[in-house]
Parts: structure tokens; sequence; C-alpha cells
């Protein structure tokens, strides 16, 4: 029944290590076959019951972030909000710790440390008792704060009360032999589908798609096509079913499942398409093709309740506009460089690609001497990149564009970015696994030596979930952004985790490695748009800069003003996805 399977759903997160993974999964298979058994049995009438179903099934460690951050947000009491911190910091530290232990006691009895076990339990203890105490005075002044922080799986009339004229929310959950896809209008009604197609065969064109724009490319005929037939695969498999919900939409609000959010679905293709014939200009032929992009805006969710959390929040007001940092410095010679003033030209050269997140050659760190920054590539791009937001936000560039080496991870620790309604980061991004050493999600800021400070001058997601923020939109303009925990984890759970928990309402993220010049247009382009109209929802920016770039140019040489190649291949426009509540707009501070 229902609640059996929830309660499952709800136990299944109180474990951890390699017992909460064997019970997501047999979660996940009894929950699968309810589904499809509703689904067959029902139709589209089992669309509420399902729709339900399938939001307590999915992994929601993005959601809780999120539901933490806006709990302390809605509290009134300034000191009552830092009481909150600190309970959720104490839960965080539980789960580390109860993590830790768990490892000890996987050991053989003689290989068990014995004094670390109990340490680690007294400490535990300790944190459960403190946590107790915080939470029964939370909830003795704020009596909703119990809901916030463990929100319930929503319903579809709960889904369709928190969108407006014009939006509509795709929720999927792919099974192993199924997907189920639901469309909820702003209004109407909400459409349904359960399309027998495998999870392979999913994957399988995902990975297709995901090859064309994450290829390693150094130069443009490194660059494979971007395979047509299988984006329109995907359209039939995921939107077309339900076209019935979301046809009259300007905006999608997509809460994508496992692979699905691996990939942009507004590169999706809406009707059978071959790749056009090449012509003179590399990648013009892409400008013909009939991607989801050219009929609307897509945004991505962490949850279907995110979506209601956060036009929930209080408007925060008192805050400057804009903090961004870019162009850090990895190595003494780029540092003498830049401060030499020899710049590279911010032309797009002929034979080559610049992106933010090469694939890099692994080496292994001098012992002791912790994580190597100096193998990274320069970004100088990133600089123009952060000027240009600035600008179009009428910011003070003097004071809120911290570049080189003032853009390094002390400067974000210890500043005061709670008084910030965008933050940027234009830099690398960084994935386990990218350096040698690296075992958390990371963006790259100036290395210590370098900006002369202490630490390892990575940005990591322990470090992000210490700060304090209260952003309405965080920027991440580097790379793999928007990469998860690991295979079948839910979509943005690594940085975006943690950003959402230290309070941010939206993020731009990206999905594979960006091609820095286009990245540097398709930003600075997206928030001089949103400042000259500042009704404009984040999504529809987020579209129009693509399309800019798709029916631009392209990339031009700097000393002819020659184009050398047409920015409308998926590589170039589609990397980046608004995460959060992409129907609302981002005002300017005029």
């Amino acid at each position: 029944s229902m609640p059996i399977l929830l309660s499952s759903a709800r136990a299944s997160e109180a474990q951890t290590g390699d017992s909460a993974a064997r019970r997501e999964q047999q979660t996940r298979i009894i929950g699968e076959a309810y589904l499809a058994l509703l689904a067959d049995t029902a139709g589209a009438a089992a669309a509420g019951d399902t729709f339900t179903i399938a939001d307590a099934l999915r992994s929601q460690t993005v959601e809780h972030a999120l539901a933490a951050s806006s709990a302390r947000a809605t509290a009134s009491d300034p000191a009552l909000a830092d009481l909150a911190r600190h309970e959720q910091d104490a839960q965080k530290r539980i789960i580390a710790l109860q993590n830790m232990l768990a490892t000890q006691l996987a050991q053989p009895t003689g290989a068990q440390e014995e004094g670390a076990v109990k340490k680690l339990q007294r400490e535990i203890d300790r944190l459960h008792a403190a946590r107790s105490r915080i939470r029964r005075e939370i909830e003795g002044k704020f009596a909703s704060y119990a809901d916030l922080v463990e929100p319930k799986p929503a319903t579809i009339e709960q889904a369709q009360q928190s969108l407006r004229l014009g939006e509509a929310m795709i929720a999927t959950f792919l099974g192993n032999d199924r997907i189920f896809v639901w469309a909820v209008p702003g209004h109407g009604t909400p459409a349904f589908a359960a399309t027998k197609v495998s999870y392979k065969e999913i994957a399988g064109a995902v990975a297709t798609l995901r090859r064309a724009v994450d290829p390693n490319a150094s130069t443009l005929d490194d660059v494979p096509e971007f395979d047509l037939a299988a984006a329109f695969r995907l359209y039939e498999w995921v939107l077309k079913p339900v076209e019935a919900g979301w046809s009259g939409a300007q905006t999608l609000m997509i809460v994508p499942h496992r692979v699905l959010g691996a990939l942009p679905l507004s590169a999706l293709v809406t009707a059978p398409a071959a790749v056009p014939p090449k012509g003179a200009l590399p990648f013009a032929n892409y400008k013909e093709v009939p991607f989801l992009l050219r009929k609307l805006a897509v945004a991505q969710l962490p949850s279907v309740g995110s979506l209601a959390t956060l036009r929930s929040l209080p408007p925060p007001g008192g805050r400057e506009s804009f903090i961004g940092f870019g162009d850090p410095w990895f190595n003494a010679e780029q540092a003498k460089e830049a401060r030499a003033g020899e710049i590279e030209s911010r032309g797009a050269p002929t034979a080559q690609l610049q992106s933010r997140g090469v694939k890099l050659v692994r080496r292994a760190a001098p012992p002791g001497e912790g994580i190597d920054l100096s193998q990274l590539p320069r970004l100088p791009d990133t600089a123009d990149e952060v000027r240009s937001i600035a600008l179009v936000l009428h910011a003070d560039v003097a004071k809120d564009v911290i570049l080189g080496a003032a853009a390094n991870e002390k400067t974000v620790r210890t500043m005061n970015l709670a008084d910030r309604r965008i933050i940027v980061f234009a830099t690398h991004g960084l994935v386990p696994g990218d350096l040698e050493g690296l075992t958390q999600p990371a963006l790259a800021l100036s290395a210590p030596e370098i900006a002369g400070i202490e630490g390892d001058g990575l940005l990591t997601v322990d470090k992000i979930l210490g700060l304090r923020l209260n952003a309405d939109w965080v920027v991440l303009s580097a790379c793999n952004t928007a990469a998860g925990a690991g295979a079948g984890a839910e979509a943005v759970s690594g940085l975006g985790r943690a950003f959402f928990y230290a309070g941010a309402r939206a993020l731009l993220v990206s999905n594979w490695p960006v091609e820095t010049a286009s990245a540097r247009f398709l930003t600075s382009d997206l928030f001089r748009r949103a400042a000259e109209n500042p009704a404009l929802p984040r999504a529809e920016a987020l579209r129009q800069a693509e399309l800019a770039l798709i029916d631009g140019p392209g990339a031009l040489d700097a000393a002819s003003g020659r184009a050398v190649f047409s920015y409308a291949h998926p590589i170039f426009w589609a990397p980046f996805s608004v995460v959060g509540d992409g129907g609302a707009a981002i005002a300017s501070n005029r």
C-alpha cells in the first residue's frame, strides 16, 4: 500500500553506507512495480497516486538542503535562524560520524580500533543530545519548523498550485522497464504516461548525446556530430506522450530522475531531423535543427516540492546586487604574465578550443604537499565575463569583481556573502579524480602559494556548506557543476546541494566542460537581458541568450573579425541549466 511504501522510502534515508544503498534499491524496485500496477489498472486516473509515490521514491538530498535553508530564511528572529543552522549542522556532523563508525565496524573484529569506535559513539551520542535540546528550543518558538525541514511527498494538486500561468511542470521517474512522466500545467488537466522503454535504452541515448557535447575536444574537428535521431527518441519517450499537459506553456519546470539530470532537455529535438549538410562555416548547419529550445524555456527543479518552498520564502531586502570571482591564478608563471599585462587574445583561434574543466593529466602530489593546482590552465576570459555581468547589474567593478590572487578560498570564506543577490564563480569546476587526491566536487580558486594563504585553493562541498548566503542566484560558470554524487544520483547533488544548503535560491550550473569564449558571451548576454527587462524570468533570459548564440555570427577571429565557426552546436549553447525557480525574474538594482 502507499503508506507502507512511503514508510519504506523514509526508512531508507535513515540508513548509512551499504545498507542505505541496498534499502534504496529495494524500495525503488518495489515502488516501480507498484507504479506499473497502478498505471496498468487505472491508466490516466492513476496520475495523482503515482505522482505522490514517485516523489517519495526519488532521492531527496538536494530537496532537504533547500528545505533546511528555507526554514532558516522563514524564521523571523535572526537568533532563531542561527539556532536552526546549529541544529542542521549538528545533524550533518552526526551523519558524517555515523559513516565513519560504519566503516570502522565493517572491519574484521581484530582490525577495529576499539578506542576509535568508542570515541565516535560518544561523540555521536553527545551531538544527538545537543541537537535534541536545540530542536526542542526551536520548535517551542517556531512551530512549523519540522514540516519545513522534513517535507512530505508532494501531491499533484500541490504541484499545480505552485505554478503560474504559462508554466508547466514535468516530473519523471525512470524504472528499469518503464519511464513514468507527469505533465502538470499551471491551469488545466495534468497528463500522465507510463511508456515501456528500458532504462538501458534511455541511458544509452543520453550517453550518445553526452559524447557529442563532452568529447574532450581540443580542435573543431574533434567535436562529434550531435545525434539528432537520439535527441528525437528521447523527446518521444519523455515529452511527447504527455504533450497535452504542457503544449501551451512558455516555461517547463523539469524534475529529472537518474540519467535525465545529465542532459538539458532544451537540447531535445521535437521532430525527426538529420544533421543538415555542412556549409563553409563549421556548425552553422545546426541553426536549422528544431531544438525544444525553439519552442519554450526550460528550468530544472531539485524536486517537486522545491518550487513551492522557493516561492513561499519571504523576500529578502537590503542587499548589494552582485559579487563575482574569476580568473584565479594557479601557478607562478600565470601570476607573472597577468601582472605584466600579458593577456591572451580574446578571439577564438581556428584550431583550438579552451574549456573550463579540460581533461587533466593526473599527477601524484608530493607527500605532505596536498593537491597540486599548478597544472590547471588560466582562464583570462573569465575576468571579462565577471566584469561584464557586474556592469550590466550596475555593480561597483572595483569593489565587487574579485580577480587573480584575490580570488582565493580565504576571500570567499571570510567575506560577508549574505548581503549579495547574485554571486558568480567563473573558473574551473572539478569532480573527484580530476586532480590526484580530490575526493569532492570543487571550484578551483587561486593557488595558496600565489595568494599567500593557507589551504589547498579549492572551494569544496564541505567548505561551501559552511558559507552563509542569502542569494537569489549563484552562477557556477565552470564545468561539471551539475555533476551528481555518482551513478544514479539525482541531478545537482554535489555543488548544488551545498549551495542550496548555504542559502541559494537558484543556481546556474553546467552539465559538461564549457568552452570558455562562448560561456563568457552566454552569461554576459543573459544578465544584460535580465537587466534590460527586470520582469524577464530566469529561464527565458537563458533561452534568449542561447538562441542568440545559435543564430549569431559565432566565434570571430580577433585579427580579421571574420567568423571562424558557429556556436549553433549544442556543445556551445546548451551546457548551462537554471536550477530552482526558473520562472522568477532577476530585477537589476537601478
